[in-house]
C-alpha cells in the first residue's frame, strides 16, 4: 500500500499555529483574598467576567527554548475569549527537531506593571510516530502557573481521564478528516446536540481549555531523526542565545505593560530593583489621563471638524457591523469612540441613534449637552427604536421627550400594540409626588391625551393602571398617573359620563370577583355548584340578571347588559374559573372566562406579543389564521379571557379515533374535486397556517408544558394554544422538544411525505424568517416588561430579554437561519421522551377525571 508524506526537513516556511479561542469559567478571587489585597477588586477578572487576556507561545525541545515567545494582539472581549488570529514562530518546518513542543501561557492583567498567569499548557509539535500535528486541538490550562518546557512537562496539555465531550469531539475531528462518511440530514442533528452538550459541560465545567489550530497539508508531516547525536536538527541552534532572548522575553512579560512597552525589558534584573512600586489607593477610579483625552476628544471645540467628517470604506463597514447590533448588545469602548467621531454623519441614519446615545457619558455635561443638541437632527427613528430610549438604560429627560415625540406619529391602532409596555415604561420616569404631571414625565401626558382622545385606548389604560396601582414599591407613583387620567377626562365632551362608565367596570369586575370566591368556597360537588351558579345569575334581583348598559372591560367595542344564566358554567381545574357568557342588547353573545386566585399578566403579556407578531406578520401578506384571543388582569390576582368555542386537541383525537380529519369531515366535508382529503380546502389551508404559525411563536417565545390538552382545535381548521404558565424556556418535564409538533398534527395534513406538510413547513420558515427581521422590536419590548412582576420574568429577569433573543439566532444568516430551523422542526417530530410524556399526562388526567 503506497503512503505519501513529506519530510519537515524539505519545507522552507515559518512555523504556524492559530489561537482559537478559550473555554471554561474562571473562579474570582474571595473576599478574604479582595480584603488582604484591595487593588485586585479593580482589575482582571474582578472587573468584567472576560477580561482582556492575551496568549504567549514559545518553541521548546530539549528542556531549552528555541525561540523567543511571541503573543497574541490586544483584543476587547464581549462574552466569550476568542482570539482567531494565527501567530508566527520565528522558526521554520525544517529547523524543528523531533522532541520540540510549544510552551502556551495565558496572561492576565493583576495591576499596573504586573501581569499574572491564567494557566498554563505545553504541547508536543510531533504525534507518536513523530508525525506533524494538524488541525484543531483542545489542550488543557493548568490554572494560575506558567507553562513549562521540560520533557517531562508538569504542564501537558492531555489528561488521562476522558468525558463524553471528548469521545464526541474526536469523532468530529474524523468527520473533518473525512474518515467518517458524510450523511446532511443526520450530521445536522448530531452537530446541534453535539453543540448544545458541549455548551452544557462548558457551563458546569470549571477546568479551562484553549482550543488552537495547526495548518493542514496535502501530506502528513515526517520528522527523520538525525543519524547524529551531536545534534538534533541539520542547522543546530545555539541554545544559549535563544536561552537569553527567551529570558530577556520574560522579563518583557513580568515587567512591561503591553507589548510596545520594552523600556522594562532592556533593564537587567539588578536595575528593577531600583524602581519603587507605589499603590495607587485611586485605582478604582476613572483614568484622569483616559478621561481627560474623552474629553478632549469630544469637546465642542471639535464639533465643527467632526461635523464634516466621512468614514473611508473600512470604517463605514465597522459602523455598519455596529449598528446591526441588536438592542442587548454593550459596545466596547472603541466602538463608543468610533461611533462618537462620526456622529454627524451618523445622522442620516435612523438606527444610529440609539447606538449613539449608548456612547454618551451622561454625567459629563459638555457631552451631553452636544448629544441632545443632535436630537433634531436626527433622521426619525423607528418604534422600536423609540421603545428602547423609554427603557431603563436611559434616564435623560430630553431623549426620552424625543422618543415620545415620535410616538406621537403612532396611530391608535399601532399605540395599542405597545400600550402595555408603554404603561410599564412609567417606572423608569421622574415621576415625583407633587408638581404637574405634564413637566414630571412627557410620556405619561402623552398616553393620558391619547387616553382622553380614544375610549377604547383609555378603556386598556385604565385597567392597566389599576393593576400595577396594587403594587407596593410603585403603586403611588401610577395612582397619581390614574388620578390625573380621571380628572382630565372631566374637561372633554362626555367625561363625565366616561368616567361613570370606568367606575361602573371596576363595580363589575367586583361582583364577578365575588361570584367566583363564593362558588370556590362551595362543599357541593362540580355539577351542584353549577346549579347554585346559575340560580345566583339568574336572580331577577341580582346585579348580573340586567344592568344599565356597559362597554366590556375585556373588549370595550361590545356593550352588555346582562350574562345569560343557562349558558353560564364552572370549568374543572384547581381554581375552577366561571365560564360566563354576557349578551349585548343586540342579543349578540360573548362568552369569557373570568378567573380568580390566578395571575393573568403572564397570559395577557404572551397574547399581546402574539398579537404583534400576527400584525408584523399580516404586514408581509402572511395571513397564519392565528387566534389571539383577548386577555385582560384586572388585578393581581383575578381577570378575563374570551373563550372561543373549540375542544382540545386531546378531546379531538379521543373521539375520533386518533384521527383528526374524521373531525374536519364530521363538520365541513367536501367530497368533491375541490376538497382536500374529503374535507373542504378552505378549513385545510386554515390548518396548515395555523400550525405553522404557533409552532413558530410557541418556539420564539419558550412556551413550555405543551401537552394536548392546552392546544385547542375549532371546527374551522383554527389550531392554537392556551395556558402560558410557562415561558422563555421554563418547562415542568424534562427534555421538552424546541415546539409541540406531535405526529397526529402531521398526519392531519396527509403526513410527513405530503405537499401539505411541505407547505406547513414553507409558511414555518418564511415567518421565523420575517419575525427575526422585526427582533428588535420584540426584543425591546420585553425589555419593558422586565420590572413588571411576570412570574417567569421575574425568576431571572436580567436574562428574560437574552433568551429570547437566543431563540432568534440573529448570529446566523438568512440561509442560515432557515436550515437551523429546518432542524428544530425535524427534531421536534422525531423526539421520543415528549411522546412518553404525552401519554403519561393522558393517562393522569384520566384518573383526575
Amino acid at each position: 500500500m503506497d503512503y505519501s508524506f513529506c519530510l519537515t526537513r524539505d519545507l522552507d516556511i515559518p512555523v504556524s499555529v492559530r489561537i482559537s479561542s478559550l473555554e471554561g469559567t474562571r473562579t474570582k478571587k474571595s473576599f478574604t483574598e479582595l480584603l488582604d489585597n484591595p487593588e485586585l477588586k479593580f482589575a482582571g477578572l474582578q472587573v468584567s467576567d472576560h477580561s482582556d487576556l492575551y496568549v504567549t507561545v514559545q518553541l521548546y525541545a530539549d528542556n531549552k527554548p528555541l525561540t523567543v515567545s511571541v503573543r497574541t494582539s490586544y483584543k476587547a472581549f464581549k462574552q466569550q475569549w476568542r482570539w482567531n488570529e494565527w501567530l508566527i514562530l520565528p522558526i521554520k518546518y525544517r529547523d524543528l527537531p523531533a522532541s520540540a513542543q510549544l510552551v502556551i501561557t495565558i496572561w492576565d492583567i493583576e495591576k499596573p506593571r504586573k501581569t499574572v498567569p491564567v494557566g498554563g499548557t505545553t504541547f508536543r509539535l510531533f504525534g507518536e510516530y513523530l508525525t506533524m500535528r494538524k488541525g484543531k486541538h483542545k489542550l488543557y490550562v493548568w490554572p494560575g502557573v506558567e507553562a513549562d518546557g521540560k520533557n517531562d512537562t508538569s504542564t501537558p496539555s492531555k489528561l488521562q481521564t476522558t468525558s463524553e465531550l471528548d469521545r464526541l469531539e474526536k469523532l468530529v475531528k474524523k468527520h473533518d478528516a473525512g474518515d467518517i462518511q458524510p450523511v446532511d440530514w443526520l450530521d445536522a442533528l448530531a452537530f446541534r446536540q453535539i453543540e448544545k452538550i458541549h455548551k452544557e459541560e462548558t457551563e458546569k465545567s470549571h477546568d479551562l481549555h484553549l482550543y488552537i489550530d495547526f495548518p493542514k497539508f496535502d501530506f502528513p508531516l515526517e520528522c527523520i531523526l538525525p543519524e547524529s547525536t551531536g545534534s538534533m536538527i541539520g542547522q543546530p541552534l545555539a541554545p544559549q542565545p535563544n536561552a537569553a532572548i527567551a529570558n530577556a522575553m520574560n522579563q518583557q512579560i513580568n515587567f512591561a505593560v503591553d507589548e510596545d512597552n520594552i523600556t522594562t525589558a532592556q533593564y537587567p534584573p539588578t536595575a528593577i530593583s531600583q524602581f519603587n512600586i507605589i499603590l495607587d489607593h485611586e485605582i478604582h477610579r476613572e483614568n484622569p489621563v483616559e478621561a481627560k483625552h474623552r474629553r478632549l476628544v469630544r469637546s465642542h471645540r471639535n464639533g465643527p471638524l467632526d461635523r464634516d467628517l466621512k468614514p473611508n470604506p473600512k470604517i463605514r463597514d465597522e459602523l455598519n457591523s455596529i449598528l446591526s447590533y441588536p438592542s442587548t448588545k454593550t459596545l466596547t469602548a472603541e466602538e463608543k469612540d468610533l461611533a462618537w467621531k462620526f456622529r454627524f454623519y451618523l445622522t442620516r441614519d435612523k438606527r444610529a441613534l440609539t447606538k449613539f446615545l449608548k456612547c454618551v457619558v451622561w454625567t459629563d455635561p459638555t457631552e451631553v449637552r452636544q448629544a441632545v443638541d443632535l436630537l433634531p437632527l436626527w433622521a426619525d427613528i423607528d418604534v422600536d427604536d423609540a421603545l428602547e430610549l423609554l427603557g431603563k438604560d436611559f434616564a435623560n429627560r430630553h431623549v426620552r421627550a424625543y422618543a415620545v415625540s415620535q410616538l406621537r406619529k403612532a396611530d391608535d391602532d399601532d399605540l395599542l400594540l405597545y400600550l402595555l409596555q408603554l404603561v410599564q415604561a412609567l417606572k423608569f420616569e421622574r415621576i415625583t409626588d407633587n408638581g404637574p404631571i405634564s413637566y414630571d414625565s412627557s410620556l405619561a401626558q402623552f398616553l393620558i391625551d391619547r387616553a382622553i382622545r380614544n375610549p377604547i385606548l383609555g378603556n386598556y389604560f385604565h385597567w392597566y393602571l389599576m393593576v400595577e396601582c396594587e403594587d407596593k414599591v410603585v403603586g403611588r407613583m401610577y395612582a397619581k398617573v390614574a388620578y390625573h387620567y380621571l380628572t382630565a377626562i372631566l374637561e372633554v365632551p362626555g367625561g363625565h359620563r366616561r368616567r361613570d362608565i370606568l367606575r361602573r367596570q371596576g363595580e363589575l369586575i367586583q361582583r364577578l370577583s365575588d361570584l367566583s370566591k363564593d362558588v370556590r368556597a362551595m362543599k357541593d360537588t362540580r355539577p351542584k355548584k353549577v346549579e347554585k351558579l346559575r340560580r345566583m345569575i339568574a336572580d331577577a334581583k341580582g346585579p348580573l340578571f340586567s344592568f344599565t348598559t356597559l362597554p366590556f372591560p375585556l373588549d370595550p367595542r361590545y356593550e352588555v347588559c346582562k350574562v345569560i344564566a343557562e349558558k353560564s358554567g364552572i370549568f374543572n381545574s384547581n381554581m375552577q374559573p366561571l365560564r360566563l357568557t354576557f349578551a349585548t342588547p343586540e342579543a349578540i353573545e360573548y362568552p369569557i372566562i373570568f378567573k380568580t386566585g390566578d395571575d393573568l399578566r403572564q397570559d395577557q403579556l404572551v397574547i399581546q406579543i402574539i398579537t404583534l407578531m400576527d400584525k408584523l406578520l399580516q404586514k408581509e401578506n402572511l395571513d397564519l389564521k392565528l387566534t389571539p384571543y383577548k386577555v385582560l388582569a384586572t388585578g393581581p390576582d383575578h381577570g378575563l379571557m374570551q373563550f372561543i368555542p373549540s375542544k382540545s386537541l386531546a378531546a379531538v383525537l379521543n373521539d375520533h379515533q386518533n384521527n383528526v380529519l374524521s373531525f374536519f369531515r364530521q363538520h365541513h366535508p367536501d367530497p368533491g374535486p375541490d376538497g382536500i382529503y374529503g374535507i373542504d380546502s378552505q378549513v385545510m389551508e386554515t390548518y396548515i397556517r395555523s400550525c405553522a404559525g404557533y409552532c413558530v411563536i410557541t418556539y420564539l417565545l419558550g412556551v413550555g408544558d405543551r401537552h394536548l390538552d392546552n392546544l385547542l382545535l375549532s371546527p374551522d381548521g383554527f389550531l392554537f394554544h392556551v395556558d402560558f404558565g410557562f415561558i422563555l424556556g421554563r418547562d415542568p418535564k424534562p427534555f421538552p422538544p424546541p415546539m409541540k409538533l406531535c405526529k397526529e398534527m402531521i398526519e392531519a395534513m396527509g403526513g410527513a411525505n405530503s405537499p401539505h406538510y411541505a407547505k406547513f413547513r414553507q409558511y414555518c420558515y418564511t415567518a421565523f424568517t420575517t419575525l427575526r427581521r422585526n427582533a428588535n422590536l420584540i426584543l425591546n419590548l420585553f425589555a419593558l416588561m422586565v420590572d413588571a412582576n411576570i412570574p417567569d420574568i421575574k425568576i431571572e429577569p436580567d436574562k428574560a430579554v437574552f433568551k429570547v433573543q437566543e431563540k432568534f439566532r440573529l448570529d446566523l444568516s438568512e440561509e442560515a437561519a432557515i436550515s437551523y430551523f429546518q432542524g428544530l422542526i425535524a427534531e421536534s417530530v422525531n423526539a421520543l421522551f415528549p411522546q412518553i410524556m404525552e401519554t403519561v399526562h393522558k393517562w393522569a388526567q384520566y384518573w383526575r377525571r
